[in-house]
């Protein structure tokens, strides 16, 4: 049981590690004229935060989410990764 749950753990790293180097492929490639087609995408999440008064404390919500084309390639080839890994 603890090898499927270390095994998920590794699978989820993989696929951050592929999200956040696509992401930052897709904004360094959104200056090349050839390239730019990799940084399309959406944006989607809270734009503006939530935030709750509580008098003694102040809390602030807020969750966004930008995904584009490299970043989609990053996951399919962080799982790709991970199989062979």
């Amino acid at each position: 049981m603890a090898t499927k749950e270390k095994s998920l753990l590794i699978l989820i790293i993989f696929i951050l590690c592929g999200l956040v180097i696509g992401g930052l492929i897709g904004e360094l490639s959104s200056n090349v004229s050839w390239l730019n087609w990799l940084s399309y995408g959406q944006q989607f999440g809270l734009l503006t935060p939530i935030t709750l008064n509580l008098g003694v404390v102040e809390l602030t919500f807020g969750i966004s989410f930008k995904i584009n084309i490299s970043s989609i390639v990053g996951i399919v080839i962080a799982i790709f990764i991970y199989r062979k890994f």
